[in-house]
């Protein structure tokens, strides 16, 4: 068991005489100089902190067997579940002791696997990490973005997956976002906030994020503007294509409140306003599929555990429940091979049940044991054999 000494000389720290004056309030900041994580005063204090940090820590005998324990507990291949774009399958693998997942494709399931994309190799110091990733729906192309020193602001770039090589687009001052492909191949989805000033880039507060369109072999100024509100400067948007390509899903947040509305634009003339599905931002919408002109969600409307509801946007007053709220968490819903995959909470293991799309109980799906379970995705027409 460690123990902190009183012995220890910790560096000093300067103490500014400064007051602020909050609603009234007198509020005391001495250590805002700190803030500052690129002057050179900061960077000493740093320094001296991880030096006192180090010397103690090697002084405990039993650091070194933790250290090769953990080593031994971590050293384990790991896979994430695979999926099919177009005649290819993609999916990561950790070796066991790597910093982060390798990306990779195969023509089938069986085949030598081909290495994609592997973040390990992209700085020297590890500081360059994969934040999101979008294939194409041919599989010919990679849309991935990178995050330095554990920054939130992101570079998409585009990789043609045959080559292994990239293509010239760059995506820049991404943060809070992914990329969503429409099913021609030609581009993808993406949120960003304007390019802030070089002294600014990472501390000033960010307001306005704007959905844009971004065409393959274009320069990112040539990216269209989708949809943005000037009066409301704290929304966030996300954005999704339905599977059938016809509809882009808009998430719309604010801040970190788990409500959230829903809006949405139909791909055959996305020039036309956005619909406002949801906007009264009264409970949580997770969008699971389609069925032509009717949206399945998953809500928390009226529903602390949750339940599936189904809105036919011809007609979006008209709410029909599909799975009704019961005494078990509804964790995760999935629409695909025309069925209801839905993922449940039971006494603090999972529950695994099929339903058809009226919401009649197919099956529950038999697990190997008590647990944790995950995945279930795919496409509305792949073919299921659970």
């Amino acid at each position: 068991m460690m123990t902190i000494s009183h012995a220890i000389s910790y560096p000093p720290s300067r103490r500014e005489d400064l007051v602020e004056v909050l609603h009234g309030v007198p509020v005391a900041d001495p250590y805002r100089w700190l803030e500052d994580l690129n002057a050179s005063e900061t960077q000493a204090w740093i320094a001296a902190q991880n030096e006192v940090t180090a010397a103690y820590l090697a002084r405990n005998s039993k650091r070194e067997a933790l250290r090769q324990r953990l080593t031994e507990l971590w050293n384990y291949e790991r896979y994430g579940i695979p999926f099919r774009r177009g005649d290819r399958y993609f999916f990561t693998r950790n070796d066991g002791l790597q910093n982060q997942a390798v990306l990779y494709w195969a023509a089938a399931l069986r085949d030598e696997p081909q290495v994609l994309l592997n973040p390990n190799t992209l700085s020297a110091d590890g500081t360059v990490a994969l934040s999101g990733y979008s294939i194409s729906e041919d599989g010919n192309l990679l849309a991935y973005g990178l995050s330095a020193s554990g920054s939130d602001w992101m570079e998409w770039r585009v990789r043609d997956v045959t080559s292994g090589l990239d293509r010239d687009d760059v995506v820049q001052w991404v943060k809070f976002s992914g990329a969503a492909w429409t099913h021609d191949n030609q581009g993808f989805f993406y949120s960003r906030y304007a390019a802030p000033t070089a002294d600014e880039a990472y501390k000033d507060v960010n307001y306005y994020q704007k959905l844009y369109y971004h065409q393959i072999g274009t320069p990112q100024a040539a990216d269209q503007l989708v949809y943005e509100r000037p009066d409301q400067k704290e929304w966030g948007f996300g954005a999704a294509v339905t599977d059938d390509g016809r509809y882009l899903i808009i998430y719309v947040t604010h801040g970190t409140f788990r409500q959230n509305g829903i809006f949405y634009k139909d791909l055959q003339d996305w020039e036309k306003p956005a619909v406002e599905l949801f906007n009264r931002f009264d409970a949580a919408y997770d969008f699971v599929g389609n069925d032509g002109t009717l949206f399945y969600f998953r809500t928390d409307r009226d529903a602390p555990m949750s339940r599936v509801i189904a809105v036919d946007i011809a007609q979006p007053d008209q709410i029909r429940e599909i799975l009704p709220e019961g005494s078990d968490s509804l964790r995760d819903v999935s629409l695909l091979g025309g069925q209801l995959i839905a993922n449940y909470l039971h006494d603090a293991h999972s529950q695994i049940k099929s339903f058809d799309k009226m919401g009649t109980l197919l099956r529950a799906i038999a697990l190997p044991g008590i647990g944790s379970v995950g995945g279930f995705g795919g496409r509305q027409d792949a073919r299921l054999s659970l």
